[in-house]
């Protein structure tokens, strides 16, 4: 079952619970009761280790398995080194039993054998498994999506971190800890960890708050059977979130990393005055004021800058936590989250990079003067990547060609003219639609507009200026005017 990128991976399906199908009829009869399935997977092959990925309920009659005593310890070998989780074998009608020497192999090599009677089909094996699968997922979702508001709701209250660590020790029944680099406890929740617990997560997170880079996000142990892990809060101080838990599923993970990206936001240091005059200056330029205004604010070094504009993909608005923490993984204090797009500004060339669960469109890096003129290609290049469903977008800058060899202010004097019929809705509407080849429904998406208003500005546009658009020379003619 393919795992939704929006949440937790579904956790695995004790043997146990199908085992409890009695419309199955399922019996174990030889290794373990405990086993964790991740696939179904039926196969008559002699040998069907090259083709397992771990985690199965190999099914299987026996059709190769003609000589059991001989055959059965090699059988069930590998199966284990290939990782599966256990054995179903069909009785009949190759065979009228489960051999004896199938079940002493898995008695012995500590792998689950299960008897499937001759009325149990085994699609029925597997679609019972892919229900259950789908039950967990559910169940996963539904525990991850109240633990994400309890999180959120903590966040907000006047004593944010040590809030959000007793929610989370809530959350996930264990113990969490909030470490320095050097090892210090600032904030615990979920009572005090015994001595070897706790020296095992100050370890853990040393690994995770080395200071070098690239270093590891998370890692994780064992001790006495309670599960630790460690993550890094990406914040420049080193800090680490040291966790205790009963058990580790991918529910824990995934509400481990709500929980990480709340702390690192929670913690980072305050803006001084400096920071918080630039983050102003970033709204002023959105909205609208000049860059000679705005310069001083941004200390106009002629350092390069980047506009970035994001909406996210499960098209819900954005907040200001959503946007605080795009605004971290981009590396930028400076964001503005409007009504369903969220503005970024990036110092420096390096641009925007693809984040998990938003579209983003990159203005070219540019000095501060030039910033609106920025802050309307980032618009487009969302535009852009909304329509060709892509994560990121990225303005491309004219790299001269042809256009280059006509002279600047014969160029814009001849552009002025001919789309001067033009309000600027429709040039805006003719760039975009010149832009995306010509597609009615791709720049219906970019414009967030109905396909039938694109339809009828473009023949307004054809109208104005008295030209075929279907004309390849008509419509090289203007796109090199429109830029």
């Amino acid at each position: 079952m393919p795992d939704s990128p929006a949440g937790p991976p579904t956790p695995p399906i004790p043997l146990t619970e199908l085992l409890a199908r009695e419309e199955l009829g399922l019996r174990r009869i030889a290794g373990p009761d405990r086993a964790d399935l991740l696939w179904v997977h039926t196969s008559e092959m002699a040998d069907p280790y090259p083709y397992l990925l771990g985690g199965e309920l190999l099914l299987s009659a026996g059709v190769l398995l003609t000589d059991a005593e001989t055959d059965a310890d090699t059988y069930v070998a590998r199966l284990v080194e290939a990782g599966a989780a256990a054995l179903g074998f069909g009785v009949a009608p190759v065979h009228d039993t489960v051999p004896e020497a199938l079940a002493e192999a898995c008695d012995r090599h500590g792998l689950p054998l299960l008897e499937v009677p001759p009325g149990t089909p085994f699609t029925a094996i597997a679609r019972a498994v892919w229900r259950l699968m789908a039950e967990a997922r559910h169940r996963e979702l539904r525990r991850v999506t109240r633990a994400q508001q309890a999180l959120a709701a903590a966040a907000a209250r006047p004593d944010p971190v040590p809030a959000v660590l007793h929610q989370l020790a809530v959350q996930l029944e264990g113990r969490v800890v909030l470490l320095t680099a050097e090892g210090g406890e600032l904030h615990a929740a979920g009572g005090p960890p015994p001595r070897e617990e706790r020296a095992a997560l100050v370890q853990l997170s040393r690994v995770v708050s080395t200071g070098r880079r690239p270093s590891p996000a998370s890692a994780t142990d064992t001790l006495d059977g309670t599960q630790l892990a460690a993550y890094a809060l990406d914040g420049g101080q080193g800090l680490a979130l040291a966790l205790a838990t009963p058990r580790r599923d991918p529910g824990v993970h995934t509400v481990a990393g709500i929980a990480v990206v709340l702390l690192a936001l929670l913690t980072a240091p305050h803006q001084g005055a400096d920071a918080a005059g630039r983050s102003a200056a970033l709204v002023r330029v959105l909205l609208g004021a000049s860059p000679q205004e705005v310069a001083p604010l941004l200390a106009d070094d002629g350092a390069l800058w980047t506009v970035v504009h994001a909406r996210r993909a499960d098209g819900r608005a954005p907040d200001r936590l959503t946007a605080g923490a795009l605004g971290a993984s981009l590396g930028s204090p400076l964001v503005d989250a409007g009504r369903d797009t969220v503005r970024v500004l990036l110092a420096g060339p390096g641009g925007a990079t693809a984040q998990t669960g938003w579209i983003l469109g990159a203005s070219a890096p540019c000095p501060v003067t030039a910033l609106p003129a920025a802050d309307t290609e980032a618009a487009r290049a969302l535009g852009r990547a909304e329509a060709t469903r892509a994560p990121l977008a990225t303005h491309r800058t004219g790299t001269g060609g042809l256009a280059a060899l006509i002279p600047a202010d014969l160029a814009e004097a001849h552009a002025r003219v001919l789309l001067a019929p033009l309000t600027e809705p429709l040039a805006e509407t003719l760039r975009c639609w010149l832009s995306l080849h010509g597609s009615w429904d791709r720049t219906a998406v970019a414009l967030r507009v109905h396909r039938n208003t694109v339809r009828q500005r473009i023949a307004r546009c054809a109208t104005l200026l008295e030209r075929d658009l279907d004309d390849m020379d008509v419509r090289t003619e203007l796109w090199v005017a429109l830029r």
